[in-house]
């Protein structure tokens, strides 16, 4: 393999996280402005490079065996895993459509209500404990007809928000309160587009409460010093960070940002100068997102009005697909839900839908939302309490969207619809209306970040093991149905369909190019590799690589070894690996070096079958594939997994007792890793939602006992070796289950050095 396809995992990370040389030393010293013109330099290097990289990689594999790609009946294989879990998105959202059409009262309403908000409570993890909040005054910038008191308060404790409270300097309070939740904008609360929208409020009589969003702003959760910024830049991709890290406790990050956002209104409610029976509640992409949150989930919001966000989900996988991790309620699709069930989580309260015909979401989604939504207010006789307004530009809350929300505003929290016009605002820097004294929480006050939060909810977990052997039989068979449900893994009844394509003969042995049906609609392409020994029945390993079939099958490879030893092997493409790999959007591509196939991976999790328990099944049916064989000793099917591919093989082990071994070799060594590292990177294909509360991978292996497993060289969550000693203790709980279940010597935690040849480091495994 060519260095630079070895090293591109690391060179990507570095090139995202740090520049390096000359351009680190010039552009640390630059203004933001300049950093991130940068950034977006990089990015566009990082996304060039990884597709350039693919196809070097792809390359890596003989042009023989790299046969799928070359017939023209496959040409849209790469397209076959999103085409697949947009099938499944696309049914279960055809069933929530009937299911809604036969709502047909105002008891049918409010029983979807309550749906709504169980299963929006239930995604996020609950809510945290309301604590005091803490409020302290940071400043005050005078206006004119308003002044903006610079605020800091603790959503939780020690959990510091930054915020700024616009107060009108005229009129006679208690005033209308406005919730101004935020999207990723640069600048966050200082944005000068909010600072238009929020000093225009204030000077028409509202008093309006904007924070800066976990990631944003003061709060970035991954603070750099010495850089200046988040240590990976883009605030999507700190949210999807820190995201993935809940998704493992059972949690989401919108259950951080949902509560920053309750506790924002608390604090404005504390306000004298606020009247609590008047609040309104809007905001613009992201902060659409929170406004949706918001209204469906607290009562004292009154009035509200997103703006380039709703749409729908059907249309959503059909352009830009999920974004990051808190805009995504997972399984939303699965649980039979689209976003116009925020709508009815309010009604019959007063709704506007703010939509730009040419934003990235969907302007059709949105009129089927606004349409859906329509015939509910009508149910419960409240149809004037429902509009929509659409206006011909681009996403971010443009004038007129912003003219829409004044009149929407005044007509239902002071009586009278806004007539008036817009007034000019003069706009305050970035440093002028900062909280602390640094311009971020991290170096100012310290306290908690997500992260710190997150790690104690994971600690706080307590998994039960089995204490003697009597325990350990009805331990596994709690463990295993639990991996199915969380998996969603569904072992196939169907007779396999396999179609040959031919074959490749090779000193000592031949390989056949082949492709299984794993489940329909879901192909699989392998190489079987037979040698040329004597007659009768031999070991077979299936293989896992994260390359795909190809990535080990070079001449005096891993693979050619362990058939030269007499063994058969199956190598596979899981789907989205090898040749079926995923031509991804653009967004993909700039996540792509953390989080892989993030787009097909994500939209797996908000229907329920997560992409790993996707993967088990495709290795489930290449157990059957040889099991059928005449050559191979059932008795002997072994697993062998390499890095990604190895967490799959691992669910699959769980779940198929037909696999006699296993090894995993370069595995992750555990998801509490994940939790406990900052960041992280490749390993959202291999998470379960939840999986902390039950297992871990550790755990997993313990319940294999007694059949023979090695974990060989795991990695940390960015990919590095982790220490011999430091993976035995990580296992120890895994050693203590196969001690239980008397097979002590069946795990094996070893190394194995670059110089190791396969033949002779897995001989014993092979017997």
């Amino acid at each position: 393999m060519p260095l630079c396809v070895h090293l591109w995992p690391h060179i990507s990370f570095f090139a995202s996280w740090r520049l390096c040389g000359k351009c680190c030393d010039r552009i640390h010293h630059e203004d933001t402005k300049t950093r991130r013109a940068s950034m977006k330099i990089i990015n566009g290097f990082n996304a060039a490079m990884t597709i350039w990289l693919a196809v070097q990689a792809a390359g890596q594999t003989p042009e023989e065996l790299d046969f799928i790609s070359r017939l023209e009946e496959f040409r849209t294989i790469r397209n076959m895993l999103p085409a697949h879990v947009d099938r499944l998105a696309h049914s279960l959202l055809e069933e929530r459509k009937q299911r809604i059409a036969r709502l047909a009262s105002s008891a049918d309403v409010a029983e979807r209500k309550a749906y709504v908000r169980e299963r929006m409570l239930r995604a996020i993890g609950g809510l945290p404990d309301r604590t005091p909040l803490n409020a302290r005054a940071a400043g005050v910038l005078e206006r004119d007809e308003y002044r903006i008191e610079k605020v800091i308060f603790e959503s939780q404790p020690r959990f510091y928000v930054t915020a700024n409270l616009y107060v009108p300097q005229r009129g006679r309070p208690p005033y209308p309160g406005i919730l101004f939740p935020l999207g990723h904008e640069t600048g966050a609360k200082a944005h000068s587009a909010w600072q238009q929208m929020l000093g225009s409020l204030a000077k028409k009589g509202y008093v309006a409460l904007a924070w800066d969003p976990i990631g944003q702003g003061e709060r970035a959760q991954l603070y750099d010093p010495d850089w200046g910024e988040s240590k990976v830049f883009r605030s999507t991709t700190e949210h999807t960070i820190v995201g993935i890290q809940c998704l493992l406790v059972g949690d989401s990050l919108a259950r951080y940002t949902i509560w920053d956002a309750m506790r924002a209104l608390d604090y404005l409610l504390s306000r004298p100068e606020v009247d609590a029976s008047r609040i309104g509640c809007t905001g613009n992409s992201g902060g659409g997102t929170h406004t949706a949150y918001l209204a469906a989930l607290d009562d004292r919001i009154k009035v509200a009005a997103p703006s380039c966000y709703l749409t729908s989900w059907s249309r959503l996988l059909e352009s830009i697909g999920p974004q990051d991790a808190e805009q995504n309620l997972i399984p939303w699709l699965g649980d039979g839900l689209d976003h116009a069930d925020f709508v009815y989580a309010f009604a019959p309260k007063p709704y506007l839908i703010l939509s730009a015909i040419r934003d990235f979401f969907s302007i059709s989604g949105a009129r089927e939302t606004y349409e859906e939504a329509k015939r509910l207010y009508a149910l419960l006789g409240a149809q004037e309490h429902l509009s929509m307004v659409e206006a011909d530009d681009y996403h971010g809350y443009t004038k007129p969207r912003r003219m829409a929300a004044y009149r929407w505003f005044g007509r239902w929290l002071k009586g009278v619809e806004d007539q008036e016009a817009e007034p000019q605002i003069k706009t305050f820097s970035e440093e002028e209306l900062r909280c602390t004294e640094t311009g971020q929480v991290s170096t100012s006050l310290g306290g908690e970040t997500v992260f710190s939060l997150n790690k104690k909810r994971a600690e706080a977990l307590a998994r039960k093991s089995p204490s003697s052997p009597k325990d350990l039989a009805g331990y596994k068979d709690k463990l295993r149905e639990r991996v199915r449900q969380l998996t969603g893994f569904e072992p196939s009844k169907a007779p396999l369909v396999v179609r040959p394509y031919g074959s490749v003969a090779r000193s000592g042995y031949r390989i056949e190019k082949l492709v299984y049906e794993s489940e329909p609609g879901i192909l699989v392409p392998a190489l079987m590799f037979i040698p040329e020994s004597a007659a009768g029945r031999k070991p077979a390993v299936l293989y896992v690589h994260p390359r795909g079939k190809g990535g080990a099958a070079g001449p005096d490879d891993d693979i050619e070894q362990w058939v030269k030893g007499g063994s058969i092997v199956l190598a596979i493409d899981t789907r989205g690996s090898g040749e079926t790999q995923v031509v991804e959007t653009q967004q993909a591509n700039d996540f792509r070096p953390y989080f892989g196939n993030f787009d097909s991976a994500m939209t797996a999790l908000l229907v329920g079958k997560p992409l790993v328990g996707m993967r088990a099944l495709d290795v489930s049916r290449g157990i059957d594939l040889l099991a059928t064989r005449v050559d191979v000793d059932p008795e002997k099917i072994f697993g062998i997994g390499k890095e990604s591919g190895c967490v799959p093989l691992l669910y699959a082990a769980v779940l198929d007792e037909r696999i006699k071994k296993l090894a995993l070799e370069g595995m992750l060594v555990s998801y509490q890793s994940v939790v406990n590292n900052r960041i992280h990177r490749q390993v959202f294909e291999s998470v379960i939602p939840g999986a902390l509360k039950f297992f871990d991978l550790p755990d997993l292996v313990g319940a294999l006992a007694p059949r023979p497993a090695w974990i060989v060289n795991g990695l940390d969550p960015l990919g590095h070796s982790v220490r011999l000693e430091e993976v035995r203790k990580q296992y120890a709980a895994a050693s203590e289950g196969f001690r239980l279940a008397g097979a002590e010597t069946a795990i094996r935690v070893a190394e194995r050095r670059a110089d190791d040849r396969a033949a002779a480091f897995y001989q014993d495994f092979l017997k």
